[in-house]
């Protein structure tokens, strides 16, 4: 199923991350290692509505809908525009540079947020935003 919501054209970059993380056991486990946490995702589109996605690098090492999967809760939540959401996954922009100028608000444990970049990164050379 995939995870791209038309009104959100960042969204595509889950898909790019699940791929990553699921055509590579090897990756996935060193990510799941690395990440050790569930990173929940709230975007906020152009006509202002609001939309969740996750990726879990605490157990499954898979992104998802919602702010966690099924059962559980999201160590740290960062909120941001689509738009945003774009710009840092196609590597224009920095997430502390967000955080910095208020366009990214993080909830939960701010130091697991820092674990998110090199996920990021990955989904970079797969997603065409």
């Amino acid at each position: 199923m995939p995870l791209k919501n038309d009104s959100y054209p960042s969204s595509a970059a889950f898909d790019a991350i699940n791929s990553s993380l699921q055509s590579d056991d090897v990756e996935r486990k060193d990510a799941v290692k690395k990440g050790n946490a569930v990173f929940g995702f709230t975007l906020k589109n152009k006509e202002g509505r609001e939309e969740s996605w996750h990726i879990d690098l605490k157990e499954s090492g898979s992104a998802g809908k919602g702010v966690a999967p099924e059962g559980k809760k999201a160590d740290v939540t960062l909120s941001l525009s689509d738009e945003e959401f774009g710009k840092l996954v196609a590597g224009k922009t920095q997430a502390q540079r967000l955080f910095m100028s208020g366009k990214l608000k993080i909830k939960g444990d701010v130091m697991k947020a820092t674990k998110m970049e090199p996920v990021l990164k990955k989904a970079q050379t797969k997603a065409k935003l």
